[in-house]
């Protein structure tokens, strides 16, 4: 059985055409009911007389270019107005000069070019169509009667005019809302492509710059051989776990390297603050001296919270590398039953490379950026800034149970 959803949906695959013909056969088919002979407009006061010929001539006109009267409304006004013409001009006075008002509405809804142009034409069409009525009358149409029909006329346009401003308005508003939705999601994974990106590639490139003076140790350079081949399967899981959230019927988010999306060991398809003792001894094995220090336990109801928690972290640890390589580092989460609050400390007397006084934790600051706007999202409070002591500190409190 055609389910009414099933019934609608194959109604509205049909050409537009074929959709509107129906209303054109109604009023064609109510015009002929006895009962309703003579009982439709009437304008100039002349008797009403039967159909003829001439009539089944005016009664077309008027209804069937209703099918087209959203394809092409400026072909279904000429053939209506002109059908509308014979009819009162012969004192038919069909139901089918209903045909009129309708075709007005959607001229008005529908024509796109030569709005004003085809305005006119009508109105000035109007004008002899009224002489020619009240000549033709008994005298009991007066001028203020053809003068009281044309503003309803212009009813019918102006409504259907209301309804293309409408519908202009409503496309413009979805418009607006599906860019805004794709600039989101393009920052949305922006951010993430730069926390991931950022911080591994970064600690492979300070893993890769270290081995170059480890020759002379081969038990040192095999582990930081090991550990850039770690970071870089780390960062291409989670490049796959993006890859994934773009296109979600590839594959099931998991890596095939038994690591999960997250590239922790955790199997979570985003990383949380469960995997921050991974993230920690990752920036360890690059050379960075952390200190790390959790209270309290993460809790499922976490949320989003969760993961901003861990990306606050991140970020803060990958500027430290770049830009304090050697500082002590240190690192506080601390999970509280209605928030987490996240301090990253770099006490800036690391040296960078060449030797030089590292430059400052705070990097470019489009990652801190980034941060900032994902803390005030969940309504939370951020700052990152240059402590006392010469050092780097990026604090944060994120309100927690919201969900992901």
């Amino acid at each position: 059985m055609i389910s009414p959803r099933q019934l609608s949906g194959w109604w509205h695959r049909l050409d537009v055409r074929v959709r509107d013909l129906p209303l054109g056969l109604l009023l064609l088919a109510g015009s002929f009911l006895p009962a309703l002979h003579g009982k439709g407009t009437e304008v100039g006061n002349l008797p009403t007389r039967p159909f003829d010929a001439l009539a089944l001539l005016a009664l077309g006109l008027e209804c069937l270019p209703l099918a087209v009267r959203r394809r092409w409304p400026a072909v279904c006004l000429a053939l209506v107005s002109a059908g509308f013409a014979v009819d009162q001009l012969r004192g038919y006075h069909s139901v089918a000069g209903t045909a009129l008002p309708l075709a007005l509405i959607s001229t008005g809804a529908h024509l796109e070019r030569h709005r004003r142009a085809a305005a006119l034409v009508f109105s000035a069409a109007y004008v002899p169509l009224a002489v020619a009525l009240y000549r033709l009358g008994s005298g009991g149409e007066t001028v203020t009667g053809f003068v009281t029909f044309y503003p309803v006329l212009v009813l019918a346009w102006g409504a259907g005019a209301w309804l293309r401003a409408n519908r202009i308005a409503e496309a413009e508003h979805r418009r607006r809302v599906a860019e805004d939705t794709r600039t989101a999601e393009r920052t949305r994974i922006a951010r993430e492509l730069h926390d991931v990106v950022t911080h591994h590639v970064t600690a492979m490139v300070v893993q890769a710059e270290a081995a170059r003076y480890l020759t002379a140790a081969p038990e040192r350079l095999d582990q930081t051989l090991t550990a850039v081949s770690d970071t870089g399967r780390r960062a291409i899981a989670d490049l796959r776990h993006l890859l994934d959230l773009l296109n979600p019927d590839h594959g099931d988010g998991r890596g095939t390297d038994g690591l999960g999306t997250d590239g922790l060991g955790t199997g979570a398809r985003t990383p949380h603050t469960g995997g921050l003792l991974t993230l920690v001894e990752q920036t360890r094995q690059a050379g960075q001296p952390v200190e790390f220090t959790e209270e309290g336990t993460p809790t499922q109801s976490a949320g989003s919270a969760d993961l901003v928690a861990y990306r606050v972290v991140q970020e803060a640890l990958t500027n430290a590398l770049k830009y304090a390589r050697g500082s002590r580092t240190s690192v506080r989460v601390r999970h509280g039953g209605k928030e987490i609050t996240v301090e990253v400390g770099t006490d800036g007397s690391g040296k960078d490379g060449s030797g030089s006084a590292a430059a400052s934790p705070g990097g470019s600051g489009r990652g801190l950026a980034g941060l900032r706007e994902r803390v005030a999202v969940l309504g939370g409070e951020f700052s990152a800034g240059h402590a006392p002591d010469g050092g780097f500190v990026v604090r944060a409190r994120i309100p927690a149970g919201n969900p992901t």
